[in-house]
């Protein structure tokens, strides 16, 4: 049975989908890459806000599932929007690598330092921590941000240490920020295969049901709080805590709440965030 597997022509996501591809190898099944040119690829200077909302990454990937031009696609689990479309489900997340952000650059964060990222969440928690920071935007793969860390003079940058382990590049990093210091996007460090509803038997053999259960609630943390990855939000669950957190684009605020149910948890940090704004 031949089974196409679908997945951004970047290199850092051709590495996580041929980690996809040895998860889904068995007798009688063929696999066949299929690299797919996504908005967030085509457009890399424009802020995420300017192209589109949460899922830059990840629509044209499901796309091609419903129009069966691939079976399965790889995703960066904090790519995906918090609900799946109709027609589509999450069948397998591989087991979860570090779900951390780390500053590449610099061993520690210093007053008035120049950092740059593309992530609100990552400004908004960046500027909690000291508002002195200037944070300056960065987008590109992860081989162009260090490379334009370098040409721009930037301090710092910001990166998900998963992708920079992944890519080989954990030399790159000089600090990994603790969740209790900076709190990770839903899903951060996992990969997601999603197929048609009904094939979930062709990926099921790859599902790692502690990341499931993690990543799962840290998606319904978002989806109930709204605003999608335009909005300074996070969720992370370490396997005995579940926490949210909503922000301020600038960092003058910052609400973090844990709580046992997610739904629960978001509309609460979301109630927080009406009361600020």
């Amino acid at each position: 049975m031949l089974v196409r597997v679908g997945s951004r022509a970047s290199r850092l996501a051709l590495t996580q989908a041929e980690r996809a591809l040895s998860s889904l190898r068995a007798p009688g099944i063929e696999l066949a890459l299929v690299p797919i040119t996504t908005a967030g690829d085509r457009d890399r200077s424009r802020p995420f806000g300017e192209i589109g909302s949460r899922g830059v990454f990840v629509k044209e990937l499901e796309e091609a599932l419903l129009e069966r031009r691939i079976d399965v696609a790889v995703h960066s689990a904090k790519d995906m929007t918090a609900a799946d479309p109709e027609g589509l489900v999450i069948g397998a997340y591989l087991r979860r690598d570090d779900p951390r952000d780390a500053l590449c650059g610099a061993e520690e964060l210093r007053p008035g330092m120049r950092i740059g990222t593309a992530s609100v969440r990552r400004k908004a928690q960046l500027l909690a921590l000291d508002e002195t920071l200037s944070i300056e935007p960065l987008r590109g793969n992860i081989d162009t941000r260090l490379r334009k860390r370098r040409e721009r003079g930037l301090d710092a940058i910001v990166l998900a240490a998963c992708g920079l382990d992944r890519m080989g590049l954990g030399r790159e990093i000089g600090h990994r920020f603790e969740p209790d210091v900076m709190l990770p996007e839903a899903g951060q460090g996992a990969l997601a295969l999603q197929v048609r509803a009904g094939n979930e038997h062709l990926v099921a053999a790859a599902d790692d049901s502690e990341t499931r259960e993690r990543v799962e609630a840290e998606r319904a943390v978002v989806a109930a709080v709204g605003g999608g990855c335009l909005a300074p939000v996070a969720a992370h669950h370490d396997g005995s805590t579940l926490t949210g957190l909503v922000a301020a684009e600038d960092g003058s605020w910052i609400e973090r709440r844990t709580g046992d149910d997610p739904a629960a948890l978001g509309v609460e940090l979301a109630d927080a965030s009406t009361r600020h704004t």
